[in-house]
């Protein structure tokens, strides 16, 4: 596609996270010619963790010409397993064959770097369109001017300006942009916290090779779901099914008794094994093969809706504008699909002046869909994670429903969530209907 503007517009895109990354992929293939892509660490850098590959996202990146990066790395997923976490009953036990029959795609769940290097060799590949500057910080951004402030790794550095014509923040939830967006507009830059925090640990066959039933986990194309007392594992194959990846989510102790600016931090190994000292044997097996450095604790945070995401020639993309709890497995979806509605926008763009108006048709198109998915995520987590023993009753009986055909509690397989997550298709809406919009 050749957009009217490609050859000449000026397009700076701060962070290259999954979002950036997108955003700069759906553009260079709309024919955008001067995409620069700023990144204030040394690489993509992503640490290792599995990631949800939903019909939704599975979609975009077949049509980006990413997914061929990817493919062999996907596992698809057949099943889910609830458990309770103390007892190791199988509570539910789901079959995911009406995704790939109702959707078109089937749930598969990959390795977070393997997207990330899709994204990025597929960006490669559009050379010379998309340039990407590695070590090189934005700290400012002049709205007035259209223009950004840069700098390098040295914090000292005063940094220079750069002139453009349009800003995509896609710098996280820690956003930078967001943060000069909010100023200039007279408000608080208002990341929440959540009162839990995340363990993020991958196992390789080697270690589970001496355990036949941790190694099945490993084999299967199934994902493993143990539920307690306001805490959860996930565990599922990645990488061809040669790493197991297990997350979990708890309540907020660590850093909540040393607050400071850090959001990821090593953990100790004997206090994850104390917050779920209470799990099961087979649980407790697997959390006592990670090695003693290589665990990995993150606290969540949110930020509280955005009156708006533009501000002249300024839009915030991803986290930076709807950061997600992880129970519904949408983040990196939801910021690859505002890259991809982003460049249907621009790419019907035919002047510059129309740059702002252009903006807010696509926060018309987004903000609404990403922001209830931020909701529904949050209400997932409060659902598995009850700390109340009846509440926790009541969630466990709703799961044994399941096979009766009882709705799901875990909305990330409810058909009633499904529905409306993986069966739109936000290209095809987008196309629709901005042209009535513009």
């Amino acid at each position: 596609m050749t957009a009217k503007l490609g050859p000449t517009l000026r397009i700076a895109i701060v962070g290259a996270g999954m979002g950036g990354l997108a955003t700069a992929l759906a553009l260079a293939r709309q024919g955008f010619e001067h995409i620069d892509v700023y990144e204030a660490a040394a690489d993509l850098g992503f640490v290792g963790a599995g990631i949800q590959v939903a019909p939704n996202l599975s979609r975009e990146l077949q049509r980006l010409g990413a997914w061929e990066y990817m493919e062999t790395d996907a596992v698809e997923m057949h099943t889910v397993s609830i458990r309770g976490g103390t007892t190791d009953e199988e509570l539910a036990n789901q079959s995911l064959a009406y995704i790939r029959e109702r959707y078109g795609q089937p749930h598969r769940v990959a390795h977070r770097s393997a997207l990330a290097n899709a994204l990025y060799e597929a960006c490669k590949a559009a050379a010379p369109r998309v340039a990407f500057h590695f070590r090189t910080a934005v700290t400012d951004v002049d709205f007035d001017r259209h223009r950004i402030r840069v700098r390098g790794r040295d914090e000292a550095e005063p940094g220079h300006w750069i002139d453009v014509d349009v800003v995509f923040g896609a710098d996280g939830v820690k956003s930078v942009v967001r943060k000069c967006m909010l100023a200039r507009q007279g408000e608080e830059d208002d990341a929440q916290d959540t009162g839990q925090a995340a363990y993020r640990i991958m196992l390789r066959r080697g270690q589970l090779a001496h355990d036949p039933e941790l190694l099945a986990l490993l084999e299967s194309n199934s994902t493993s779901r143990w539920i307690g007392a306001g805490r959860q594992i996930i565990a599922y194959p990645i990488s061809g099914n040669t790493i197991l990846n297990i997350a979990t989510t708890q309540p907020d102790v660590n850093f909540a008794a040393a607050p400071t600016a850090t959001w990821t931090t090593r953990a100790d190994k004997s206090a994850m094994l104390a917050v779920y000292a209470d799990f099961c044997p087979r649980v407790a097996r697997l959390l006592r093969l990670v090695p003693a450095g290589e665990v990995c604790e993150w606290k969540l945070r949110v930020h509280r809706p955005l009156r708006t995401w533009v501000e002249g020639c300024v839009a915030l993309v991803g986290d930076a504008c709807h950061p997600t709890l992880p129970h519904l497995g949408q983040g990196a979806a939801q910021a690859i699909e505002d890259g991809a509605v982003l460049a249907v926008v621009m790419g019907k763009l035919t002047d510059v002046k129309d740059i702002l108006a252009g903006l807010l048709v696509y926060e018309h198109l987004r903000k609404t869909r990403a922001e209830r998915l931020v909701e529904e995520a949050a209400i997932s987590g409060r659902t598995l994670l009850h700390a109340d023993p009846e509440a926790q009753a009541a969630r466990d009986a709703a799961f044994r429903r399941v096979s009766t055909g009882g709705p799901n509690p875990d909305k990330w397989v409810d058909r009633t969530v499904t529905d409306y997550v993986y069966g739109f298709d936000c290209v095809k809406v987008a196309e629709e209907q901005v042209a009535g919009l513009m």
